[in-house]
C-alpha cells in the first residue's frame, strides 16, 4: 500500500469475485496467516463477511478465527445466519464473550439466541453488566418487532439541561455509540418529551435551555409494533432514527436507518419466499436436504391441487370426448386465470404492506381491480376470438358460436380470478395473517381449478343443454 493510500481514510469499493476467493482459499490451504491478515486489514468488515460467506465451512471457520475481536464483532452480524451459528459452535466461550462486547445490543440479542444455552449463559454472565441487562431486555421482544431491532444505546439529557450539557453528552458518548443523529430529551421520570438534532446544538448558544430548542412534535413507536410498519413510518417521514417508548412514553431505545435498511431487505426476501411458496427462509449455506425440506411441502401441495384439477376433468370426460376441440383451450383458460389472479394479488399485497392501500379503503381498490379486469378481459377475449377463427376454423366442431362462447368464458375467468386474487390478501390482512401468503402456490392453483370449472360449466350450459 502506498503512503497516499495509508493517509486516505476512504476505502475503495471492492468486487468480491472468484479470483479473490481463489487467492483467499490458497492462502488458507498454505496457512499463510499473516498474508490473510494483511488482505483483511485493507477490507471493510462487510467485504470480509461476504468473502467468508462464500468460503467452505472449514475455510470460513479458519478465516474468522484470524480476525481480531473488534473486526470479528463487526463481521459476525453480517454473516449468513446458518454459517454464523456453525462458526459460533466452534469458538471458545471466552472469545465469544470478547466479541459480544463489541456488538451493538440489538445484534447481540439476536445472536445470543443462536448459542447453546450453556454458552449463552456464560456470555451474559461475563460481558459488561449494563450490556448484559440491555441484551436480556431486548431478548424479551420478538425479533420482528420494534423492540427486537431497537438499540438501547442513545444519547439523552433531561429537560432541565442546556445546550452545553447536551454537547458534552455527545462528546462523552461519541466513541461508544456508532451513530448519533439526535439527542433525546427526557423528564426525571425518563419520559420522552422532545428531540434535538445535532444541527440545533451547533447553531444555538450553549447557555440556551434545551427545552427552547427541542422539537416537541414527536414521532415514535412502541416495542410491539411490527418491524415492517416501523420501516414504513421511517420512509414516510424521512427519518434517520426513531425512538421506541413504552405505553407511558418512557424511553426504551432507538431504531436507526441502517437497521431499517436491513429490515426492508429482509421483508422483501420474505415476500419473495412466500411468492415462491416457501414457508421459511432459505440460506445460501443451507444443505441440499434442508433446501429440499423447505421446498418439497409446497411442491407436494401444488401437485395435490393439480391432481384435484385432473379429477375435475375426469368427472367431465363425457363432455370432453363429445367436444374434443374444447380440450385445446384448457391450458389457456387455466394459465390466464392463474396469471391474472397472481397479478392482482401481488399488487394488493404490495399496497397493503407499504401502507399505500388502507384496509378500510379495500372496497374502493377492489372496484378499481374489477374495472381493470373487465378491460383486460375484453381485450384478451377479442384476441382469443380472432386467433380461434384464424387457427381453428378448419377443425371439426369449430363454429363462430363456439369461438364466441369461448371468449365470453375467458372474460368471466379473468374477472373472477382477478377479484379472487385481489380479495384474498385483504381477507388475510383482516384476519391478522401476512397477505403475502395470497401469492403462494395454494391460491394460484385454486384459481387454476376454479378457472377450469368455470370453463367446463360454460361448455355444458351452452352446448349440452
Amino acid at each position: 500500500m502506498t503512503e497516499s493510500n495509508q493517509n486516505n481514510p476512504v476505502r475503495d469499493v471492492i468486487q468480491v469475485d472468484g479470483e479473490l476467493l481463489d487467492s483467499i482459499n490458497f492462502l488458507i490451504q498454505q496457512e499463510r496467516d499473516q498474508g490473510l491478515r494483511n488482505i483483511f486489514a485493507d477490507l471493510h468488515s462487510a467485504d470480509i463477511a461476504e468473502i467468508i460467506n462464500h468460503l467452505g465451512f472449514d475455510n470460513a471457520k479458519y478465516a474468522f478465527h484470524l480476525l481480531d475481536t473488534e473486526i470479528g464483532g463487526e463481521v459476525l452480524p453480517e454473516l449468513d445466519e446458518n454459517l454464523r451459528e456453525k462458526i459460533l459452535k466452534e469458538i471458545e466461550p471466552e472469545k465469544i464473550t470478547e466479541i459480544f462486547e463489541e456488538l451493538e445490543d440489538d445484534d447481540a440479542a439476536d445472536i445470543v439466541t443462536e448459542l447453546p444455552d450453556t454458552v449463552a449463559e456464560h456470555v451474559l454472565e461475563n460481558i459488561d453488566s449494563e450490556q448484559s441487562e440491555d441484551v436480556k431486555l431486548l431478548m424479551q421482544y420478538d425479533e420482528d418487532t420494534a423492540g427486537g431491532i431497537m438499540n438501547s444505546d442513545f444519547v439523552f439529557v433531561h429537560d432541565t439541561a442546556n445546550v452545553g450539557h447536551a454537547i458534552e453528552e455527545v462528546r462523552k458518548n461519541a466513541e461508544e455509540f456508532e451513530h448519533i443523529y439526535y439527542i433525546y430529551v427526557l423528564t426525571e421520570g425518563e419520559q420522552l418529551v422532545g428531540v434535538v438534532s445535532l444541527k440545533s446544538l451547533l447553531i444555538n448558544s450553549s447557555e440556551k435551555s434545551i427545552a427552547e430548542v427541542m422539537e416537541e412534535d414527536l414521532i415514535y413507536v412502541t416495542p410491539e409494533i411490527d418491524q415492517e410498519e416501523v420501516a414504513n413510518i421511517i420512509e414516510k417521514y424521512d427519518l434517520v432514527s426513531i425512538p421506541v417508548v413504552d405505553e407511558n412514553k418512557v424511553m426504551l431505545g432507538r431504531i436507526t436507518v441502517d437497521d431499517i435498511v436491513d429490515v426492508i431487505q429482509e421483508e422483501a426476501s420474505e415476500d419473495i419466499q412466500k411468492i415462491a411458496g416457501l414457508s421459511e427462509e432459505q440460506e445460501a449455506s443451507d444443505t441440499v436436504f434442508r433446501i429440499s425440506r423447505i421446498r418439497l411441502p409446497w411442491l407436494i401441495l401444488a401437485l395435490a391441487m393439480e391432481i384435484v384439477a385432473a379429477v375435475v376433468l375426469s368427472k367431465y370426460e363425457h363432455v370432453i370426448t363429445r367436444m374434443v376441440i374444447a380440450t385445446f383451450f384448457i391450458p389457456i383458460v387455466m394459465a390466464m386465470g392463474g396469471s391474472t389472479g397472481a397479478q392482482s394479488a401481488i399488487v394488493m399485497v404490495r399496497g397493503l404492506s407499504s401502507g399505500d392501500i388502507w384496509i378500510n379503503e379495500s372496497l374502493k381498490k377492489l372496484s378499481k381491480e374489477f374495472m381493470v379486469a373487465l378491460l383486460n378481459g375484453i381485450a384478451c377475449s377479442i384476441l382469443l376470438l380472432g386467433a380461434t377463427v384464424i387457427f381453428f376454423s378448419d377443425n371439426e366442431g369449430f363454429s363462430l358460436y363456439f369461438a364466441t362462447i369461448l371468449s365470453i368464458a375467458l372474460l368471466t375467468i379473468i374477472i373472477f380470478a382477478t377479484m379472487v386474487g385481489a380479495s384474498v390478501p385483504v381477507i388475510l390482512k383482516r384476519m391478522g395473517f401476512d397477505p403475502a401468503l395470497a401469492t403462494g402456490p395454494f391460491v394460484t392453483a385454486t384459481n387454476d381449478i376454479l378457472g377450469l370449472v368455470i370453463y367446463i360449466w360454460f361448455i355444458i350450459v351452452f352446448f349440452f343443454n
